[in-house]
């Protein structure tokens, strides 16, 4: 079933149950979806899916931050609320054991000897975890694994 179908489903499920919350983040999904969409002239392919639901999930995270940073609890606990209806969208996130070992293999692919192959790496290790870890997880690892 693809990601816009899911949507669907889930919407009507959501008008029916009166969840405002689920609703509201579905709509804003479909939305990002169908702006996407237009913007690239055709049919999003599943990896164009998954770049746009990540888009949403690291907005939230990054407004959660700034709510925890400004100490607005009210508005802390809707945004995670909503994180939790979008990760259901989005793949099983890599545990951190996980992404050690794809740099791991990565840095022996490319023969990076230090800090200088940086670039090289990240752009080994990247396309393997697009929308399965967070960039900036991946980057402090790759930095760790470059520094031993």
């Amino acid at each position: 079933m693809s990601l816009e179908s899911q949507l669907n489903t889930d919407l009507k499920t959501a008008m029916k149950a009166h969840d405002k919350l689920s609703l509201n983040v579905i709509r804003m999904m479909k939305a990002a979806l169908t702006n996407e969409k237009v913007k690239q002239g055709h049919d999003l392919t599943a990896d164009e899916e998954l770049t746009v639901v990540s888009r949403e999930l690291k907005q939230r995270k990054e407004s959660l931050a700034e709510f925890q940073k400004g100490g607005r609890q009210d508005l802390v606990d809707g945004v995670e609320a909503e994180i939790k209806i979008v990760e259901a969208y989005a793949p099983k996130q890599l545990s951190a054991d996980e992404i050690t070992q794809i740099v791991k293999d990565s840095i022996a692919k490319v023969n990076a000897s230090g800090m200088g192959d940086f670039g090289k790496v990240m752009g080994a290790v990247m396309p393997q975890v697009k929308g399965k870890a967070d960039g900036n997880l991946v980057n402090q690892t790759v930095k760790a694994q470059l520094n031993q």
